[in-house]
């Protein structure tokens, strides 16, 4: 894991210590103050967002030395996560915390590095997620091998992450509360890769393994909590659920099965499952919702999703999350081929307002960027050009996805040429009625203004046959 500078140390030091002085009087009793602050090298805005359960708390702007720093009057205990666009790590506060953290944008995960009050538990946090990370990198060849090997491998790096949970634990003798976080940060990534073995390795090998699993293989399962509600919001635990109901659900034997059929029976296998095993409402939604925006983006047979849906509403109870798996439901309704593409308001680089039905003049592939992916903003816009050489009776239309005015100082860096450029003047509306969660989306449109292909991508090896 990098440190910090020398300098940077300093810097830190030299603003916590007048916020600790200050403050000290105010952690008594019942206070919940707290504080959070520190410093992004490199922004790629002038903002930090602190969020609780996917729900901003607060904006934080940069300051010109791109430092920030909040009171929080009361702050509850738990894990928060902390976001600057397009990136996030978490942060978790016990009661009175003053956490400043130093983060370099342009290598975000391995330049987190806390200080300050209750800084050691979430370094702890962050250590471990750098473990589990490397351990993946290193793990790749391991799926090949048998059952036996891959678990010995895989049992020693667990032994490892164990022990040095174990000596954290014993060093800063942190509460019961956090230590929910701590053993799950290594616990569940281990679980997953046990899950995920057979998969990988049936698709590496093409040998299918359950058969020989051990009787015990899965005997862990035993041991988890599917119902704990602190967390719902935890990347390893969900993402542990996520692969086990995948496990779980396959259908091994679908030679009778198209794709689309083989999705769907798949996708309602892991919402069946998920409802039996899973009866805390909070995490069978936040599964649920995860299983419905993997699957609606993925799969737009229509007749399908109608079906898919369907057994979504029969097992969720999240109606703030549900309405927004409904607007993604409909737009994908809406944009079947034939169907003429629904009309979003869009901004040259002039500011000047345009009707995307009034660009659509002749056969049109419509693709997004953003700033905040700067390497596919430049190859998407290299293969478009390369598209309009070769098919000069299309029009190719750039649509940037952020927020504010920069996207014009990015583009003047480069030529692309024949391509017309714009921003979205409302990003909801354009997810609402585009149904677009991935930048890698493209569009195309006949000069009739109706949708050929709305749900394609540029850089598919079948791409070309949209334009044909």
């Amino acid at each position: 894991m990098k440190r910090l500078p020398y300098i940077d140390t300093v810097f830190f030091l030299v603003l916590i210590f007048p916020l600790f002085t200050a403050c000290k009087n105010e952690f008594s009793g019942d206070n919940y103050v707290a504080y959070f602050g520190g410093e992004i090298t490199n922004p790629n805005n002038r903002y930090v967002l602190l969020c609780k359960d996917d729900e901003v708390i607060d904006s934080i702007p940069l300051n010109q030395d791109n430092t920030f720093f909040k009171k929080f009057d009361s702050l509850a205990p738990g894990l928060y996560t902390f976001k600057h666009d397009p990136e996030y790590q978490y942060v978790y506060f016990d009661k009175n915390d003053s956490l400043m953290v130093h983060v370099n944008s342009k290598d975000f995960d391995e330049s987190v590095v806390f200080c300050g009050r209750g800084d050691e538990k979430n370094n702890f946090l962050m250590e471990m997620y750098l473990k589990n990370d490397k351990d993946k990198d290193n793990l790749f060849e391991a799926f090949d091998y048998d059952v036996n090997r891959f678990n010995t491998i895989i049992d020693s790096i667990h032994k490892k992450n164990e022990k040095f949970y174990q000596t954290k634990k014993e060093n800063i003798k942190w509460n019961d509360e956090f230590d929910v976080f701590a053993k799950a940060s290594y616990l569940y990534p281990h679980y997953t890769k046990k899950e995920i073995y057979p998969i990988i390795h049936n698709m590496r090998t093409g040998i299918d393994v359950y058969e020989k699993l051990p009787k015990s293989y899965y005997s862990y399962r035993k041991e988890i909590d599917f119902n704990n509600e602190s967390l719902s919001g935890f990347s390893p635990f969900v993402m542990y659920l996520n692969h086990m109901l995948n496990n779980v659900s396959t259908i091994k034997y679908h030679n009778h099965f198209t794709q689309a059929d083989l999705e769907l029976k798949t996708n309602i296998n892991k919402m069946n499952v998920a409802d039996t095993l899973i009866k805390n409402k909070v995490v069978k939604n936040k599964i649920l919702n995860n299983i419905a925006f993997q699957y609606l983006l993925e799969d737009q047979n229509v007749v399908n999703n109608q079906e898919f849906l369907k057994i979504y509403h029969k097992y969720s109870t999240d109606n703030s999350q549900k309405n927004e798996i409904n607007k993604i439901g409909n737009a994908i309704q809406l944009l079947i081929a034939g169907k003429k593409l629904p009309t979003v308001n869009l901004i040259d680089a002039n500011g000047k307002k345009y009707s995307s039905d009034d660009l659509i003049t002749n056969n049109t592939v419509i693709f997004f960027w953003t700033e905040n992916a700067n390497s596919h903003m430049v190859s998407v816009h290299k293969k478009v050009i390369e598209f309009k050489k070769k098919y000069p009776n299309y029009q190719f239309i750039a649509i940037n996805l952020d927020k504010d005015d920069d996207w014009k100082k990015t583009l003047s860096k480069y030529n692309f040429t024949n391509v017309k450029e714009f921003r979205c003047e409302n990003f909801e509306d354009i997810k609402a009625k585009w149904a677009i969660t991935k930048i890698h989306r493209t569009i195309v449109i006949n000069a009739d203004k109706t949708i050929k292909n709305a749900f394609t991508n540029i850089f598919d090896v079948k791409f070309e046959e949209n334009l044909k």
